[in-house]
């Protein structure tokens, strides 16, 4: 593959849709949240309608149409940690994971909260095999914006130039694209769009293993 991003100085991922499926426990903790706070249960349509706001007090202040407080932010994670359990890993993530933990730096950039990622990435024992979260809470613009990515790439000491930031969402690829890392498609996950340009689509988690040997 003549790219000179080859071979990778280090990997960073998206989280909901490319190594977990959280959609049977998220939008439940937001709707738990918005209600404790005086909200009308929104629909998980609404909610995941909102998740391009980026991290939880952006989405929890447009549900219940105020400003989220420490308490609505506690709710969230505390639902959200109360039924992490039913969080499912896809299939080779695991693997992918520990094999490329074993030749290189290794992180997460999410739109979710880096408490939400911690809760969800060490319940399903992800955690691990990775070296660095960033939450969307921790940038001051989401995706499409590449701040994420190379605040990432900025703690894991590696050169954005030479990683990879994979994820499902065409927002994912256009951080990707912003920052100068390579954009690599989910093909798995759930808001993958085949239109969207990507440098590298990959069917499966597998078939990213020969970019870490």
């Amino acid at each position: 593959m003549a790219d000179s991003r080859f071979p990778l100085a280090g990997l960073v991922f998206d989280m909901d849709g490319t190594l977990i499926e959280s959609h049977a426990v998220v939008p439940a903790a937001y709707r738990a949240a918005v209600v404790a706070g005086g909200g009308r249960p929104p629909s998980d349509e609404e909610i995941i309608a909102g998740y391009p706001l980026g991290a939880p007090a952006s989405l929890l202040a447009a549900l219940l149409g105020r400003p989220a407080t420490r308490m609505d932010l506690d709710r969230y994670h505390d639902e959200l940690a109360g039924t992490a359990d039913r969080v499912t890993v896809y299939d080779g993530v695991a693997d992918l994971l520990a094999e490329a933990a074993r030749r290189m730096p290794v992180g997460v950039f999410t739109g979710a909260s880096a408490r939400a990622a911690r809760i969800l990435l060490e319940r399903t024992g992800l955690a691990a095999h990775v070296g660095v979260i960033v939450g969307g809470d921790e940038v001051t613009r989401p995706k499409p914006d590449p701040e994420g990515v190379l605040v990432a790439c900025r703690r894991l000491g590696v050169e954005v130039g030479r990683v990879a930031y994979v994820g499902d969402s065409p927002l994912d690829l256009g951080a990707a694209r912003a920052a100068g890392a390579l954009a690599v498609a989910a093909g798995w996950g759930h808001l993958y769009d085949p239109d969207v340009p990507a440098d590298l689509t990959v069917g499966r988690p597998g078939d990213l293993v020969a970019l870490v040997r």
